[in-house]
């Protein structure tokens, strides 16, 4: 059994005990939350799809924990005019494992 699920502007493909990085979420860790916005659900063959979400389903998932990513360098540089500009990025995460699918 899987599901499609919107979290945080992505959309997953989630199954029971699976453990996903999404963009951080305001929950704290050891916090249940749900998600309403199934796209659709696959239950041995037998295949939901909402119009845009199915109505009634709804994925539980407990948070693991908060962390960062690897860190990007973003580079500019303009060629002979002694122009460069050099700045890092470290997106944050949360990690979540997924509880349940309900429909």
């Amino acid at each position: 059994m899987f599901a499609i699920v919107s979290i945080a502007g992505q959309q997953f493909k989630v199954e029971e005990g699976q453990q996903i990085f999404v963009h951080r979420l305001a929950a704290q860790e050891g916090e249940s939350i749900s998600f309403s916005t199934v796209h659709l659900i696959d239950r041995d063959g037998e295949v939901s799809i909402g119009t845009p979400y199915v109505p009634g389903a709804q994925v539980t998932a407990t948070v693991l924990g908060h962390l960062k990513g690897d860190k990007i360098i973003v580079f500019h540089k303009k060629r002979r005019k002694g122009y460069r500009k050099k700045k890092g990025h470290r997106q944050l995460f949360t990690r979540i494992k997924i509880e349940s699918i309900a429909s």
